[in-house]
């Protein structure tokens, strides 16, 4: 087996810190975060996607791999030795999903969506996006937003809009949307709304 990049330098720090970003960003939704760590990571997987996958995942969450990713040996052996995670073959089974290729993430509701009991038994979508500052402008309100907050994004699957309708309507169940380039972070909470203004 090839020699495989190295995680985090500082596993608990970086962790840590990288821990302490994705949260603000899900407490501040479609606001744009500088990632607080850089690594390697095996290709076609980018380095924020690396980093986001290293902090949320560990040998009790299940995650899957859209098919660029899952493809790639490297990227499997490298997810498995360093977090331990169990990768799997279907999205609902999945407690995360790293998805390499956005354009052409499945159907939200292919993934598990939570119960009206365990609203937070639901996949948590790592989407590994190009830019946070250019793509379809969404205008988002809700909890941690004062007064509508901007989000460009590209890729990002060209139904965008109707998903996230949806899936805020199934409000407390629904999906989480993690937003990452190789060096920055937003995030899509459930509890965020798209408004119609631009």
């Amino acid at each position: 087996m090839p020699s495989l990049p190295p995680g985090f330098a500082n596993p608990v720090l970086s962790a840590q810190s990288t821990f302490r970003c994705i949260m603000d960003a899900l407490a501040r939704p479609a606001t744009v975060r500088i990632l607080p760590e850089h690594l390697l990571a095996p290709r076609p997987l980018s380095c924020g996607a690396a980093a986001v996958a290293l902090t949320l995942c560990d040998h009790d969450t299940p995650v899957w791999l859209d098919a660029p990713l899952a493809a790639a040996p490297n990227v499997v052996s490298w997810l498995r030795f360093h977090t331990g995670a169990t990768v799997v073959a279907k999205p609902a089974e999945a407690a995360f999903a790293v998805i390499g290729a956005p354009a052409q993430a499945p159907p939200f509701d292919a993934f598990a969506l939570g119960t009206a009991e365990y609203p937070d038994r639901s996949t948590t979508l790592i989407l590994q996006i190009d830019s946070l500052t250019q793509g379809q402008p969404l205008t988002f309100v809700g909890p941690g937003i004062r007064q509508g907050a901007l989000l460009r994004a590209r890729p990002l699957p060209h139904d965008i809009r109707k998903r996230l309708a949806a899936n805020r309507a199934l409000f407390p169940r629904g999906i989480d949307l993690v937003l990452v380039t190789e060096t920055a972070i937003a995030a899509i909470p459930r509890s965020a709304r798209l408004t119609d203004k631009d």
